[in-house]
């Protein structure tokens, strides 16, 4: 792989690519029936149509403009051309409530939208009457839209502007996910996104990745996903490839046939859990088949050597075992990144164990927004790896996470005091407390506000506890309480097919593999946590402290 160019901006990067591949595919979506291909050469000519139109509806630099959609082409048409005329795409969830879209309207001042038709446009035009009025409401897929893409003429021009916005401009106003309270919105410069780029091409540089397919099914909105499925992967040639939805990711996934994923750790926990009630199905004679698969795979992780007998069968055992795993993906995955939240090491050692190239990312929007990642040819699953190239990191005397870089966002939308906490002296105080271990690699250890103090003064970490309790097949979602309390409360969801009976049990296996402070006391069976009721976020990130409010009665009770 060659050295990873260097662009001023994100919106010159994509129409320089445009020049360069103009016959390569870019993105495929899935409509009408039947799969459509998006090459290069047409979405550079459709953004610029797309930017001068913006342009002659009145939308000038430092606009904010909020984009709301499904992934689908549209959105990244919409998005760069915004960038190119040096407007602020402001990106929001599609699930979000008229309140929320209401909120980030009033926040960021934004007076126009692009979104989806339907539903979601009804939605965000009576969020906009709440927040004072939209001058101007595009609808993506209306003939107005499909107009607004329609210019023949070449993309030189607006590609001529785009190249003149420098590296510090704002890129995109993306707003938090709220876990921790309203949401926020993080300004990130195009500098950001392109460090993030820059460290992940050297991340992958070993794998020699080439004209791969990317699905792309987190949301567009999501910082992760539009740093990594906006733009890095369409950088180094990828084909990305729009999942239909998260409830077809199984069967697109069969169909596309990837060869680079990202997932969510809960993902990679269900599709774990379907694959233990599977094996627990089948025949004896199987069942061993797969222990020994996973036996051998774990030896492999640990550096120890395997017998003679481990090395014969091992090749039986990829047929047989590993190659049905691998069919789950497609059966051509080169690799697949996990991100978003914390991966129980468990979960992970299963995938790696059963021949999955897994690697683990970690950040926050306000870092572009990853910060570091396992590499591939050095995986320690129960770290989040050194921190990208170009990326300062250190510990504060407490163990917080502290980041210096390009990658850092120039601070919170309208908040001088959120962002005079968060940026001190040129470091990121994210908020998350770790260790470094002998080779650099960063292990995540708790949010530094999550962390409960039990009534005889001990520290107990509930994301640690949490996590294993996830990795059971038994237990869905989890929430660990006892701040002030002699002992831990645990709320918990039954996995499918499970109840209260066999969480318990699940509990009792957790509570072997923990300190005695650690382990959980008491526990109760609640509703699950959707993002419908508020206790889940769009990104599918529990939010702790609303889920222990809205079950305060279930503790009451516990607690006695």
């Amino acid at each position: 792989m060659e050295t990873y160019p260097i662009w001023p901006n994100l919106a010159s990067m994509m129409f320089d690519l445009a020049e360069k591949w103009p016959r390569k595919a870019l993105l495929r979506a899935y409509r009408d029936a039947a799969w459509h291909t998006t090459s290069w050469a047409e979405f550079g000519r459709m953004t610029a149509s797309c930017a001068r139109h913006l342009r002659a509806q009145g939308i000038v630099a430092g606009d904010r403009v909020l984009i709301s959609a499904e992934n689908r082409p549209d959105y990244p048409i919409a998005e760069v051309a915004l960038m190119a005329i040096r407007a602020v795409p402001v990106p929001t969830y599609t699930t979000n409530t008229i309140d929320d879209h209401a909120h980030v309207l009033r926040d960021s001042g934004a007076r126009a939208a692009i979104v989806s038709p339907g539903a979601l446009a009804d939605r965000v035009r009576a969020a906009g009457e709440k927040a004072g009025g939209l001058d101007l409401l595009l609808e993506m897929g209306s003939e107005q839209w499909i107009a607004m893409l329609a210019d023949t003429a070449p993309q030189d021009d607006i590609a001529r502007d785009a190249a003149m916005i420098p590296p510090t401009a704002m890129a995109c106003l993306i707003y938090t996910s709220g876990t921790g309270g309203a949401p926020r919105g993080v300004m990130l410069p195009h500098r950001s996104i392109m460090s993030n780029c820059r460290g992940a091409f050297e991340l992958v540089r070993p794998l020699r990745l080439k004209d791969e397919i990317y699905l792309s099914y987190l949301p567009l909105s999501h910082s992760y996903e539009h740093t990594v499925g906006n733009f890095f992967f369409s950088s180094i040639g990828s084909e990305i490839v729009y999942s239909r939805g998260v409830e077809f990711l199984a069967a697109d996934m069969l169909a596309i046939r990837p060869t680079i994923l990202t997932a969510v750790p809960r993902v990679l926990e269900v599709i774990r859990g379907r694959v233990l009630a599977q094996v627990a199905r089948q025949p004896p004679w199987k069942q061993r088949l797969f222990e020994r698969a996973l036996a051998i795979g774990f030896k492999r992780q640990d550096g120890v050597p395997l017998t003679l007998a481990e090395r014969a069968i091992d090749p039986i055992l990829d047929r047989l075992v590993r190659a049905k795993i691998h069919a789950r993906f497609g059966g051509r995955l080169v690799a697949a990144v996990s991100g978003g939240a914390r991966l129980e090491p468990e979960v992970g050692r299963f995938f790696l164990a059963l021949g999955m190239l897994l690697l683990q990312g970690y950040g926050q929007t306000e870092a572009g927004p990853v910060i570091s990642a396992t590499p591939p040819e050095s995986i320690r699953i129960e770290t989040v790896g050194p921190p990208l190239e170009g990326v300062d990191l250190r510990l504060a005397e407490d163990g917080e996470i502290l980041v210096r870089g390009d990658l850092v966002m120039d601070g919170y939308w309208g908040r001088p005091e959120d962002t005079a906490a968060a940026i001190q002296d040129g470091w990121l105080h994210t908020g998350d407390i770790g260790t470094i271990d002998d080779r650099g690699n960063l292990r995540i250890t708790d949010r530094k506000k999550d962390m409960i103090v039990l009534s005889g003064g001990e520290n107990v970490s509930p994301a640690k506890i949490e996590g294993m309790l996830m990795a059971e097949p038994e237990i869905a979602q989890a929430v660990v309480a006892g701040d002030g309390r002699a002992g831990l409360t645990a709320l918990l969801v039954p996995a499918e097919g499970h109840d209260d009976v066999s969480a318990a049990l699940a509990i009792s296996r957790t509570n072997h593999r923990l300190s005695v402070t650690e382990r959980i006391r008491r526990h109760a069976v609640v509703e699950p946590f959707t993002v419908e009721n508020g206790l889940l976020t769009p990104t599918q990130k529990i939010r702790r402290m609303l889920v222990i409010r809205a079950n305060v009665e279930v503790m009451a009770k516990l607690h006695g």
